[in-house]
C-alpha cells in the first residue's frame, strides 16, 4: 500500500533529484560567456600580479574570456562592496587579501561585511613581508632603524589606508615605541619614486612588490617578517634574528565571489583554479617571486578568513590604528 507519508516522500525525493540535476546542468553549463575578475588594486601589486599569473591558464581552463577589472581605493573596500552587490552566478569574482581581514575593524563602517556578503572560492597564495630602506640612508638593520627614528622624523609609506603595509608598521611603532608619520598611496607603486629618492624613509609591504627594486639596488632590504630567511633573499636576516620575536606575518590573497552563488559554480571554479596554482610552471613562478603558491577547499578558505578577521581585529584595536 502507498501510504501518504510515502507519498510525500516520494515527493520530496523528486525535488531533491530535480534540484542535484539543476546545479548539475548549472557546473556544466558554466561559463557560457566572459567573466570578469575585479581586483580591489592598482596594477602592480600582489594582488593584480597573482590575478594575472591566474587568468594567463584561466581562459583556457574555462573556455571562456576572464577580463580583469582593475578598481582602487579604500584598502581595496569599494572593489569588495562592489563584488558584493553583484549578482550571484560565478560572472564576478575578485580577489580580497590581508587588508580585507584588517578593514573589518580599521574601519568604523563598511558597506558590506567579509564573512556575510562574500563567499570563499580559492586561497592563492601568502607573500613573505620585507622591510626596505632607500639605498641613501646609512641604516642597514631593523636596530639602527629604530635607532633613527628616535633622532629624526620618521615618515613611511604605504600602500593606502587598511592595507598590510599600513597595519604592520603601526603594529612595528607599538612594538618599539618609536613615532612615524604615515603617507598612504593609492597602491605601492606610486609609492616606490618617494621612497627611492628619501622623501619617505621605509616601508614594510608584500616582496613582490618590492623585489624588482632591491634587486636593481634602488631599496635596502633590511628584515623579514617570517620564520626564515627567503631563498629569493638568503643575505637578508629575519626580523627574527634581530631580536624582534613577533614579527612573523604575510600577505595572502583568494578569490572570493559573492554570497548566493551555488555551490557547484564555487566549487568548479575553486578546482579549477586550484589546479592551475599547484601546477609546476605557475609555483615555480609564483616561488621566483617570493610568493608560496596554495590553493585547496572554499571550507579551508572560510577557516583562514575567520581567523585573520580576529587576529588582525586585536592587533588593530592594540595599535589603535583607525580609518574613517
Amino acid at each position: 500500500m502507498i501510504t501518504r507519508s510515502y507519498v510525500a516522500y516520494a515527493k520530496a525525493l523528486c525535488l531533491l533529484t530535480a534540484l542535484c540535476l539543476n546545479l548539475t546542468a548549472l557546473a556544466i553549463d558554466y561559463p557560457n560567456r566572459p567573466l570578469r575578475y575585479v581586483v580591489g588594486f592598482a596594477p602592480g601589486g600582489i594582488n593584480d600580479i597573482l590575478a594575472r599569473t591566474v587568468v594567463q591558464k584561466l581562459n583556457d581552463a574555462l573556455g571562456q574570456s576572464v577580463i580583469i577589472d582593475n578598481r582602487p581605493g579604500a584598502g581595496g573596500n569599494l572593489a569588495a562592496n562592489l563584488v558584493a552587490k553583484s549578482a550571484p552566478d560565478g560572472y564576478t569574482f575578485m580577489n580580497i587579501s590581508t587588508a580585507h581581514a584588517i578593514s573589518q575593524t580599521l574601519y568604523a563602517k563598511l558597506d558590506y561585511h567579509l564573512e556575510r556578503d562574500l563567499s570563499p572560492v580559492v586561497v592563492l597564495g601568502n607573500s613573505a613581508l620585507i622591510m626596505v630602506v632607500p639605498t641613501g640612508m646609512t641604516v642597514k638593520n631593523v636596530s639602527e632603524l629604530v635607532d633613527w627614528a628616535k633622532k629624526n622624523r620618521l615618515i613611511y609609506a604605504s600602500g593606502g589606508i587598511g592595507v598590510i603595509s599600513h597595519l604592520s608598521m603601526e603594529m612595528f611603532k607599538v612594538a618599539t615605541k618609536i613615532e612615524a608619520t604615515h603617507v598612504p598611496y593609492k597602491g605601492v607603486g606610486p609609492s616606490i619614486p618617494d621612497l627611492i629618492s628619501g622623501q619617505a624613509q621605509v616601508m614594510i609591504n608584500a616582496i613582490p612588490d618590492l623585489l624588482p627594486y632591491t634587486k636593481g639596488g634602488k631599496l635596502r632590504v633590511i628584515g623579514s617578517m617570517t620564520e626564515h630567511r627567503l631563498t629569493v633573499l638568503p643575505d637578508t636576516p629575519t626580523f627574527i634574528e634581530q631580536g624582534y620575536k613577533d614579527f612573523v606575518m604575510g600577505n595572502w590573497t583568494g578569490i572570493v565571489v559573492p554570497t548566493g552563488t551555488p555551490k557547484s559554480i564555487v566549487n568548479h571554479l575553486s578546482s579549477t583554479v586550484s589546479q592551475i596554482i599547484q601546477s609546476a610552471d605557475v609555483s615555480k613562478k609564483l616561488l621566483d617571486q617570493g610568493v608560496d603558491p596554495l590553493g585547496g577547499t572554499p571550507e579551508a578558505f572560510g577557516k583562514l578568513i575567520h581567523s585573520e578577521v580576529a587576529r588582525f581585529g586585536k592587533a588593530v584595536r592594540d595599535s589603535g590604528a583607525k580609518a574613517e
